[in-house]
């Protein structure tokens, strides 16, 4: 699990007016931390500090620690609003975290060995990734930066689903809760699509060059 500390401040300026005002002064994000025992909190985070984080994929999957004015509490993203059409984050969300409670949080998928893999390298297989992440439950110590799947030895024609992921000691899947049906694919290797439209459409301009090339 990544490391991760944002300084944040107390923000009693509240309505969409202040809004504005933070962000144009940019140096800090409107947010507001909820959950737990404690009533939410409208907050304004570091803005140079959070843009770097959010520059790290395991930020959104991390146990995150934030300090509002020198109190520290353990939070995880919930959710960011974004401008429409700006680089910018306009609010963000964050949810606190107990340590002896399980949370649950979307994690993404790394593949590793395809440039080894079986299917791919020896049998002139295609890497069909169909899930880039998925949603685990754990205490907020076991939270996994990411989940890996190594395809060194996956073969033409096979198909991985949730049970076939390697999990962390204390990491459920929670897809997998819902009983075997829920069971989905994450990624298969096939054979590579033949380009018939293309084949034939070649054959026919061929076809028609040497008609062109008769008549003359």
């Amino acid at each position: 699990m990544s490391d991760y500390t944002l300084n944040a401040s107390v923000r009693n300026d509240l309505g969409k007016g202040a809004s504005r005002r933070l962000r144009r002064a940019n140096e800090q994000v409107p947010a507001i931390v909820y959950g737990g025992e404690q009533a939410p909190q409208p907050i304004a985070v570091d803005k140079t500090s959070f843009y770097k984080a959010l520059e790290e994929e395991a930020f959104f999957s991390s146990v995150i620690t934030l300090n509002v004015e020198g109190k520290a509490q353990q939070v995880v993203v919930r959710d960011l609003q974004r401008h429409p059409y700006k680089p910018l984050v306009t609010h963000a969300d964050f949810l606190r975290v107990d340590a002896t409670h399980e949370i649950n949080m979307r994690v993404p998928l790394h593949v590793t060995g395809e440039e080894k893999c079986v299917g791919i390298k020896d049998q002139g297989g295609e890497l069909h990734v169909l899930s880039n992440e998925v949603e685990v439950s754990c205490l907020p110590k076991d939270l996994p930066d990411y989940l890996e799947i190594d395809i060194t030895d996956v073969e033409l024609g096979s198909t991985l689903h949730l049970s076939d992921l390697s999990l962390p000691a204390g990491v459920t899947l929670v897809e997998l809760s819902h009983g075997e049906d829920h069971d989905n694919a994450v990624l298969s290797i096939t054979k590579p699509k033949t380009r018939v439209a293309d084949e034939s459409e070649d054959g026919e301009a061929a076809e028609g060059e040497e008609g062109e090339e008769s008549g003359e």
